[in-house]
C-alpha cells in the first residue's frame, strides 16, 4: 500500500509517496516527469553500497539509463568542495535543465544535492528518495536546501522544491539503531510542536516503531510528512508559521556546531537535546506545566535516546560560548534571536521575547548536570 501526502504549491506541485518497497518501482514513478529516458543519481558511500544496484535496477526496468556518483557519508559532506564536486560532475554528465537529477540519501545528500540542482544551470529539476527516516519525515520535503558553513548549520543554501519524493520504509530496516533514532527525533518534534494526540501515539508506538513494525513507521511518517506539508504550504519560505519546524534546531544547531558535525552529535539527536531543553526554557518562563519537560525526557529516555547535554562525549563550550553560536541562527531578525518554545505538548509558538539570563541559566544548568 502506498500513501500520498500531497504538497500543493501553486506551480510547485508534488506529491510524497509512502511504502515499503517503492525502490523496485522507482523507474515507473519518476518516468513520467523524464523528458529523456536518463537520470543523474548522486548518492553517499554507505547507500551506494547497500542499495544503489536495486535503484538503477528499477530504473531499468522501465527503461530509464542511470549515471550515479558517490561521495563519504556524514555531516562533513555538506560542504563548499563536495558542491563544487556535485555540480562539476552534473556538468562533465551533460545534464540539461530539462533533465532530472536523484538525490539519493539521508538528510545530508538531499540538502547537498538539491542545492546543487538549485544552482546548476540555475535550477534543473530533482526527485527526492530519502533513505533514513529523517529524512523521509522531514529533510526531503518542503524544498530547504543547502550546506553548512564554518560559522553554523545550513547558512548557505536556497528553497527549490523537488518534483517527486519517494519515501521507501522499506529501507529504513538497513539503518543501525543510532541513526534510526536520530531521526525519530524529527518525527517526536511534529507532535510536540503541534499535535499533542501524535506525541501520545508515539508514546505508545515508539517501541514498535524502533522494532521494525511496518505499518507503525508508515503511519509514522505519513502524519510527520502531512504535517511539514500542511506548515510548507501555509509558508514555504519560513516568513511565519515555517518557523515552528524548527523546535529544538536552535539548541540543536548550536550543539552540532559546537561538536564539529561529526559522529559526536547527529543532527535528530541535537535535535532531541534541543526540544528539551525547549521546553525546560518554556517551563521556567511559566508557559507551560512544569510535567512537560519531564515528559519529553521520559520519552526521549525510553527510546533510548540523548535527552541532556551530559549524553554528548566529549568537552562542550561554556554557556556563553553557545549563545554566541546560537546568535548565527538563520531565525535572527533584527539582530533579535528568536526561539521556537511551547505553551504545553503539541503547542508551539515563535518569539523573540526571550530574556537572555534565562537562557544562560538554562545553559548553564544543562552544563553543570554534564
Amino acid at each position: 500500500m502506498i500513501e500520498t501526502v500531497a504538497v500543493n504549491l501553486p506551480g510547485r506541485e508534488y506529491e510524497v509517496r509512502i511504502g515499503a518497497g517503492l525502490l523496485a518501482d522507482a523507474g515507473a514513478h519518476i518516468a513520467p516527469f523524464l523528458k529523456r529516458p536518463k537520470v543523474a543519481i548522486i548518492t553517499d558511500e554507505t547507500v551506494g553500497v547497500l542499495h544503489l544496484e536495486a535503484l538503477q535496477s528499477g530504473l531499468r526496468t522501465s527503461g530509464i539509463d542511470s549515471d550515479a556518483m558517490s561521495l563519504p557519508a556524514g555531516e562533513g559532506t555538506k560542504s563548499w568542495p563536495q558542491l563544487e564536486r556535485c555540480v562539476d560532475w552534473l556538468l562533465d554528465a551533460q545534464v540539461e535543465r530539462g533533465d532530472i537529477v536523484v538525490a539519493f540519501g539521508g538528510g545530508v545528500i538531499g540538502d547537498l544535492v538539491g542545492f546543487a540542482a538549485a544552482v546548476l544551470r540555475r535550477g534543473v529539476r530533482f526527485v527526492q528518495i530519502p533513505t533514513s527516516l529523517l529524512a523521509q519525515v522531514d529533510s526531503s520535503v518542503g524544498g530547504k536546501t543547502g550546506i553548512n558553513a564554518r560559522q553554523g548549520k545550513n547558512l548557505i543554501g536556497a528553497f527549490h522544491q523537488p518534483m517527486l519524493v519517494l519515501a521507501d520504509t522499506a529501507l529504513l530496516g538497513t539503518l543501525t539503531p543510532r541513526d534510526f533514532l536520530a531521526g525519530y527525533g524529527e518525527v517526536v518534534k511534529y507532535g510536540l510542536l503541534g499535535d499533542a494526540h501524535f506525541f501520545e501515539w508515539l508514546e505508545e508506538q515508539g517501541p514498535a516503531l524502533a522494532a521494525g513494525d511496518m505499518a507503525a513507521r508508515i503511519e509514522a511518517v505519513r502524519r510527520s510528512v502531512q504535517m511539514k506539508a500542511d506548515i510548507v504550504m501555509r509558508d514555504e519560505t519560513e516568513q511565519g508559521d515555517r518557523a515552528l519546524l524548527n523546535l529544538g534546531h536552535t539548541f540543536g544547531h548550536a550543539l552540532e556546531t559546537a561538536t564539529g558535525y561529526g559522529d559526536r552529535l547527529l543532527h535528530g539527536e541535537g535535535v532531541a537535546v534541543g526540544c528539551a531543553l525547549a521546553f525546560e526554557l518554556s517551563a521556567r518562563m511559566g508557559l507551560c506545566a512544569q510535567e512537560d519537560p519531564s515528559r519529553v525526557r521520559a520519552h526521549l529516555k525510553a527510546m533510548g535516546m540523548k535527552t541532556d547535554l551530559r549524553d554528548i562525549d566529549g568537552d562542550l563550550p561554556d554557556a556563553e560560548a553557545l549563545l554566541t553560536l546560537m546568535g548565527q541562527d538563520k531565525k535572527v531578525v533584527a539582530g533579535e534571536l528568536r526561539f521556537i518554545l511551547a505553551r504545553g505538548i503539541g503547542d508551539a509558538f515563535v518569539t523573540g521575547e526571550v530574556p537572555q539570563p534565562l537562557v544562560l541559566d538554562v545553559l548553564r544548568d544543562a552544563l553543570h548536570d554534564r
